[in-house]
């Protein structure tokens, strides 16, 4: 019970990080426009059609080559484009052709916005459309870098202060950060504030996963871990909802920053993990944390710390004894993930992998706005196609093997997005199930992939190898924005990139071990003899778990000795 309730109570932030990672997608989008009207208007004009104001024209409009033409009250007859004006200098009658002199002037009465969907935008607040799009495009990639650079720092602060802290921290954070955002003043502001929110964002999800991990049981740890990005899907499905339900960006945000708020109050009673507590050799709060967890889980006898460490003592020397390979007391570094060709080459394919996962991941997510249709159960569908995917991948990966479900996973990724080429572009429906889909099978790839990553490098370089591949998944969802603005390129060019990622990894993993029932090597001798297919040299090793807080679980948990995955 008592892991139950901490389980619950981390993961149920989680779906913090999933909303401010794709609230963007409704916060910044750019609805039709015009440049602004230096006049009263009299009458509106578009093609045959005639108004009198230019609200009842947008349900008209249907390209940006489009302009608008008015008249004023004083006469004068202007051709409204997105991003110039035009006035005519012979205004006999009103007429939507016109072949005379014509005076085309910037947008100085600043922009008309069609706000029949989205009362208000970022977008819309800044005038970030013409000369000033680019600081739109701007706003996902400057999170997804404070993503990139959160991960990093606080997940050494939290191997530095404890667990608890950094949890403590960052939900509050995300909560503050977050009502921060929708009061910004200007457009930087509002990018610094969002940068510091993905920072702390980031941070709690990389902690969290640590924190979960170390105290769940073995029998639950993978269907545990897995299922931490569930929540992450939930939050995306919370987006949809409150985009639907509110159209003012600023009271949007607001409405997604609280969503949360009953963590962030409760979230001092979370208890310091007993692993990091013994690493830090506070033996009496760790016997405390071990002796509460006994107690809510009816345990007459709880474990005794003493008794842990004189086990691990005598595990240290006997290991000190009967290894006679210096390379274990030796300090590691990223090159020695590229120690030999065998290695290297297995180091590439993880990295290409987790950087293939998070692209493929964003790409489809904050695509699934434009597919057509309802935008709002666009974003819904594809946050609720993750949650069936995790279960499949926990399920395939111990009956069929990781790598057995990682490949067949990657290319059929690879084949829908080509599919999504070949499907008319007025069949929606069947545009969005073939999202879905795509969704569904990287998200199996991308989940599977952590747990993998672990199990393929020894435990000298194991926490370096996950740590390394992570940076390579933060890489990926920086550039995944960009990718997606290739639309106005070619609307099928983020798919193309996706699919050809997606198919060279799955290639290239054909070479890459199965880990499925084999113990955890601890050298990288041991590690290159498994990439040649040999029996691995290693008798008492323990299980395959993901993470550098599985390091310490090995190390402490006398539980573990002796078994595998």
């Amino acid at each position: 019970r008592f892991q139950a309730c901490v389980y619950f109570a981390s993961v149920f932030q989680a779906m913090s990080c999933g909303i401010h990672y794709l609230a963007s997608v409704f916060m910044a989008v750019t609805p039709k426009f015009v440049c602004g009207i230096p006049g009263n208007v009299s009458s509106v004009l578009f093609y045959n059609s005639s108004e009198s104001s230019i609200e009842d024209i947008w349900t008209l409009w249907t390209s940006t080559e489009n302009y608008i033409v008015i008249q004023l009250e004083n006469g004068e007859i202007w051709e409204l484009n997105q991003c110039s004006r035009s006035k005519r200098e012979v205004s006999l009658d009103l007429a939507y052709e016109y072949k005379g002199n014509k005076s085309t002037f910037s947008c100085s009465n600043g922009y008309l916005y069609d706000d029949t969907k989205w009362k208000s935008t970022v977008v819309t607040q800044w005038d970030l459309v013409c000369d000033r799009e680019w600081l739109a495009k701007l706003i996902q990639p400057t999170f997804m870098l404070g993503v990139l650079i959160g991960a990093v720092i606080f997940g050494d602060i939290a191997d530095r202060l404890g667990r608890r802290r950094v949890i403590w921290f960052t939900s509050a954070g995300q909560f503050v950060f977050g009502i921060a955002v929708a009061f910004t003043f200007d457009y930087y502001s509002f990018v610094i504030v969002r940068f510091l929110l993905a920072m702390v964002s980031s941070g709690y999800l990389v902690v969290a996963f640590v924190y979960v991990t170390e105290f769940v049981g073995i029998k639950a740890r993978t269907w545990a871990s897995m299922h931490v990005h569930a929540f992450f899907a939930i939050g995306i499905m919370i987006v949809a909802l409150v985009g639907f339900l509110v159209r003012t960006w600023w009271v949007y945000q607001i409405f997604l920053s609280i969503a949360t708020l009953p963590f962030v109050l409760c979230c001092w009673m979370l208890p310091e993990t007993p692993f990091w507590l013994l690493s830090e050799e506070r033996y009496e709060d760790a016997q405390k944390v071990i002796n509460i967890m006994a107690r809510w889980n009816k345990v007459s006898s709880p474990c005794k710390v003493s008794e842990l460490c004189a086990v691990q003592q005598a595990d240290l020397v006997s290991g000190r004894m009967g290894d006679s390979d210096t390379s274990s007391t030796k300090k590691h570094n990223i090159l020695d993930l590229f120690c030999n060709w065998h290695i290297a080459r297995r180091t590439i394919t993880v990295w290409l992998i987790w950087f293939t996962g998070s692209l493929g991941y964003y790409v489809f997510s904050l695509s699934s706005v434009s597919l057509g249709g309802n935008e709002y159960l666009n974003l819904f569908l594809i946050g609720a196609v993750e949650l069936p995917c995790y279960i499949i991948a926990c399920i395939a990966m111990d009956k069929l093997g990781r790598r057995n479900t990682l490949i067949p996973f990657l290319i059929l990724s690879a084949l829908i997005c080509v599919l999504i080429m070949f499907i008319p572009q007025d069949f929606n429906i069947l545009i969005i199930l073939a999202n879905m889909a795509g969704k569904f099978s990287i998200g199996v790839a991308f989940g599977l992939i952590y747990l993998y990553t672990a199990e393929l490098y020894p435990t000298i370089v194991r926490s370096l190898a996950v740590g390394s591949g992570s940076m390579m998944c933060r890489v990926g969802s920086v550039v995944a924005p960009f990718c997606v603005y290739l639309r106005s390129i070619w609307v099928f060019m983020p798919l193309l990139l996706v699919g050809i990622m997606a198919l060279l990894s799955g290639i290239l993993t054909i070479m890459l071990p199965e880990t499925l029932g084999k113990p955890l090597t601890n050298t990288l001798v041991e590690a290159t003899e498994m990439g040649r297919n040999k029996k691995s040299c290693s008798g008492k090793t323990p299980p395959a778990h993901s993470g550098a807080a599985l390091e310490k679980i090995e190390m402490f948990g006398q539980e573990t000795a002796g078994t595998e995955k």
